[in-house]
């Protein structure tokens, strides 16, 4: 079962004219859930989500030929994903035509109105928080927080160094950590 294959051996196999989607459908299976929550985190709605996976997917697929390796299989389709989703945000807000606020204002409504939603829940009051910082703050929280990415890795696939994003990561925990406890 491809699922369990390494990325080297997977990446063989996508070489492989005869194995080229076998190749591919391991590459998916192994990695379209993370890149799934990766976007869902910064764009709360599951449709836009599938929608920018689907683009990143076929990102990756076009863009697999030329993978050289200089970076991990993983670090290439998050820098990949991540891209995506700025670039999706920015569509979003140019075709808003309305400020930043009533974007992030937007995201907190698709919060709110989701069923399970209960204000009083901590777990609520993260995501909130989290619409709340901008966005490369966002990035960096969610990377660290919820995929638990060292900050050499984070480095690579932000084209950031290390301290920025350190001291990054902390303002934004401080500003979650104010925003829960103001509200």
């Amino acid at each position: 079962m491809s699922l369990h294959l390494d990325d080297t051996s997977l990446l063989a196999q996508f070489q492989n004219p005869s194995t080229k989607e076998k190749g591919y459908t391991g590459i998916v299976k192994k990695y379209q859930e993370k890149l799934y929550w990766h976007i869902r985190r910064m764009l709360i709605d599951h449709e836009d989500t599938n929608d920018v996976l689907q683009q990143a997917l076929l990102k990756i697929w076009n863009g697999l030929d030329s993978f050289r390796a200089d970076s991990k299989l993983f670090t290439w389709m998050y820098r990949i994903a991540t891209n995506e989703t700025l670039t999706f945000i920015e569509k979003q807000k140019k075709r808003a035509t309305v400020s930043l606020d009533q974007v992030d204002g937007g995201f907190q409504d698709k919060i709110k109105a989701d069923q399970n939603f209960n204000e009083n829940q901590l777990i609520w009051k993260l995501q909130l928080a989290i619409k709340s910082l901008p966005e490369k703050q966002q990035l960096v929280f969610n990377l660290r927080y919820y995929d638990e990415m060292p900050y050499h890795q984070m480095s690579e696939l932000l084209e950031t160094s290390e301290g920025a994003l350190k001291a990054s990561y902390h303002i934004a925990a401080k500003k979650i950590e104010e925003f829960i406890k103001n509200n």
